[in-house]
């Protein structure tokens, strides 16, 4: 199956297109959805999901098969949260996502953030700190930024990505590179 480089670049288009914050949001969760969709083994389970509380929502949630072409290295439940705004995104809707992450007893998740975090890197404040702060609870959250989806042309490229901003991550406690 070929990667869909040209699917993805369209609807980045379509986004850059509209106005209206809620279908940016779909779109970029179209954009994740078509991306890990491509990957042997990756399955969509459930998409904009409330708890059974009503208190948080979960944007994708997908099933790893932990095919062996696919993303053996990553955790059987894969969720992501998608922000497709204009600005970095804050540290206090990262430390809400990692609680979402942390009360399923999830180690593992992935913000999508189109325009990354704010806060230095090197210095790891603001949202990296809440990043650099979850990791040593044991929970893992990396950040793909709009210029990381643009620049996958392969499953080879994409598995690259993420074991990048993994080891990244283990290495430095931030998700972008010193």
């Amino acid at each position: 199956m070929p990667f869909p480089q040209a699917l993805v670049r369209r609807l980045f288009a379509e986004s850059d297109a509209t106005n209206d914050p809620q279908q940016k949001g779909r779109i970029l969760e179209d954009i994740a959805c078509v991306l890990f969709e491509a990957v042997p083994g990756i399955e969509l389970r459930q998409r904009n999901v409330l708890n059974a509380f009503a208190a948080e929502e979960i944007d994708v949630a997908f099933w790893n098969g932990k095919h062996k072409n696919g993303f053996p290295f990553l955790p059987f439940v894969i969720l992501l949260e998608c922000k497709n705004w204009s600005r970095p995104v804050g540290d206090q809707e990262v430390a809400v996502y990692i609680d979402r992450l942390r009360n399923r007893a999830l180690q593992f998740g992935i913000l999508i953030a189109l325009n990354g975090v704010t806060g230095d890197a090197q210095q790891l404040t603001a949202a990296n700190f809440a990043i650099a702060t979850a990791l040593r609870e044991g929970i893992s959250l990396i950040v793909l930024t709009r210029q990381d989806l643009e620049s996958l042309t392969s499953l080879r490229n994409f598995k690259r990505l993420l074991k990048a901003k993994i080891l990244q991550l283990t290495v430095s406690g931030s998700s972008f590179p010193q």
